[in-house]
């Protein structure tokens, strides 16, 4: 069964427009450096040196991410709405964990746009409360898979796979575009699992934690241009 009525068409809609802005952050992105360069093995000094140089640039990009973050959270939410249609209880399901994700990820961007220049700042002057500064921004390392700053992004990331896991199934219908946006946002869900049980289980490097995280989560990319099509077609009364 799937929704029907003027609600559906703007929450498709929504989802569509979501994911338009979630594409234009991401090209934005590119543009922006969000850490020194070489972030993992920079030094402290080096890091303080550059966010004091490139404080604006640095807030602008985490701006950017904030934005893109409630972008693909409102695809996602839009997409429970879609999968609700034919498991209601695994569209509820979804959406909160897509409210969780979006909580634990608000966090460390607001941190990086708000504490960490000021962190900065204080640790290049020597202002009042430069020894915590000093203190406080290793803990909030932007690039490091294991800071306190990273293990809220990871942990956004993990309840997303969840979501994926949840709403998968009920996605899949007869239309090529569900097919393609239920498969690769299942299969984005096993692999982030298995990603996560190969580092609990000591078999990857945290150097390596950026690489396979990240790169299972481009299969998102599938996933949302595919979804792009069942919100226009469910949205705007477009075919497919």
């Amino acid at each position: 069964m799937s929704h029907e009525g003027p609600l559906n068409r703007q929450i498709n809609r929504w989802g569509f427009w979501s994911v338009v802005i979630f594409a234009m952050t991401t090209v934005i992105s590119l543009f922006l450096p969000l850490d020194v360069g070489d972030g993992y093995a920079a030094s402290h000094a080096d890091r303080v040196i550059w966010l004091e140089e490139n404080r604006d640039v640095f807030i602008a990009g985490w701006v950017n991410q904030i934005i893109s973050m409630f972008s693909l959270s409102a695809a996602f939410a839009a997409a429970a709405w879609v999968a609700g249609g034919n498991n209601v209880l695994s569209g509820v399901l979804g959406a909160f964990f897509v409210a969780m994700a979006t909580m634990a990820f608000v966090i460390p961007k607001f941190i990086a746009v708000w504490t960490i220049p000021m962190l900065a700042s204080a640790a290049a002057t020597g202002a009042a409360g430069s020894d915590m500064a000093n203190s406080l921004l290793p803990l909030l390392n932007v690039s490091i898979p294991f800071s306190l700053y990273t293990s809220f992004d990871y942990l956004g990331f993990w309840l997303y796979a969840v979501f994926a896991l949840l709403i998968a199934g009920p996605l899949y219908s007869e239309t090529l575009t569900s097919k393609i946006a239920s498969v690769s946002l299942g299969v984005f869900g096993v692999v982030y699992h298995l990603c996560l049980l190969m580092l609990l289980s000591g078999a990857m490097e945290p150097i390596d934690v950026g690489t396979y995280f990240i790169g299972s989560s481009l299969l998102l990319f599938f996933h949302l241009l595919a979804m792009a099509f069942v919100f226009k077609r469910a949205g705007f009364g477009q075919p497919d």
